[in-house]
């Protein structure tokens, strides 16, 4: 994507004031990037890497092994680099089976923090009938977060989710949406219900979670998943051809996919953004989000008016 890997000379020229400012034997190791930052779930106080990986369109290949053959390389640098959170959902046309086939190749369903939902069902019995699908198409007997799909049925499929949490087959539960209209929505069956997760979409043009779902969530000590970071693409349109501002490099971002997603991450409530790529570079790109500094309020400030 345009803009994604300008700027790098001034972030490497940034890189020797860096390292000299790092106390003593804490230096970045030559050819080794340091580890994924991590945030808590405030439900347990189990800490996952804030990067994550959605799957909507991305793995929506069915069996296809020529599209599946990068998805195997997105997934690679997504374990290797300590990444954790896949969400995906059994209304993503083919993509618990996709992300479940090829999890079982590489052997790595236990590396996984692995989210799906209850989408589009209504009744106990159907939410059940989903969720064993689910399993069976994702090859696991268990997910570590099981929500309900942009508030449909809210509090029957939330029953659905606690009582398969009971049985140990879900670890938390949540509720999902990705549009601003749901907001005002979503922070009063947050209050309501207080799931251990939210996912609700936040970037530089769409903030409405800053005024009633990110505060609540720190009241509450509810989790919150990003969606739409990178609105679907427009963001990159909004760039086009831009270089990246000279503060980028206060930030180590080499890119605006970067800097889009650490804007995402700034705010101390959210715990983790799942950007979706069938692509290994900008897999690697993402990634790199997730290392180094934020964005503080003056920097956020300056993004959101570059997009002005």
């Amino acid at each position: 994507m345009p803009g994604r890997r300008r700027f790098l000379a001034a972030c490497a020229a940034a890189l020797p004031a860096l390292a000299a400012a790092a106390p003593p034997g804490l230096e970045p190791k030559p050819g080794r990037k340091r580890k994924l930052r991590t945030r808590i779930v405030p439900a347990s106080g189990e800490r996952i890497p804030v990067i994550g990986l959605g799957t909507s369109g991305s793995f929506e290949v069915g069996e296809d092994d020529g599209a599946r053959r990068p998805l195997r390389e997105v997934l690679r640098r997504f374990l290797d680099a300590g990444a954790t959170v896949i969400d995906t959902a059994p209304t993503y046309g083919s993509a618990e089976d996709v992300l479940g086939a090829l999890l079982e190749e590489a052997g790595a369903r236990a590396r996984v923090f692995l989210a799906t939902k209850l989408s589009g069902v209504s009744g106990r019995d159907a939410g059940h009938a989903q969720f064993a699908a689910s399993l069976r198409r994702l090859r696991t007997d268990r997910v570590e977060l099981l929500q309900v799909h942009n508030l449909r049925d809210t509090a029957t499929q939330l029953g659905v989710a606690r009582e398969l949490k009971a049985e140990g087959r879900v670890k938390y539960v949540g509720l999902t949406h990705y549009l601003e209209g749901a907001h005002d929505e979503l922070a009063g069956l947050m209050a309501r219900h207080k799931p251990d997760f939210v996912q609700i979409n936040y970037s530089p043009l769409a903030r409405g979670i800053e005024r009633r779902v990110l505060p609540l969530a720190g009241d509450l000590g509810i989790a919150v998943i990003i969606n739409r970071a990178f609105e679907d693409g427009r963001l990159f349109e909004r760039v086009r051809n831009r270089a990246l501002p000279a503060w980028a490099a206060e930030v180590g971002a080499e890119s605006w996919a970067q800097l889009f997603l650490k804007f995402a991450l700034s705010p101390p409530q959210v715990t983790v953004v799942i950007p979706a790529t069938a692509k290994p570079r900008n897999q690697s790109d993402n990634l790199d989000a997730g290392r180094g500094p934020l964005l503080d309020d003056r920097q956020r400030a300056a993004l959101v008016a570059a997009l002005g």
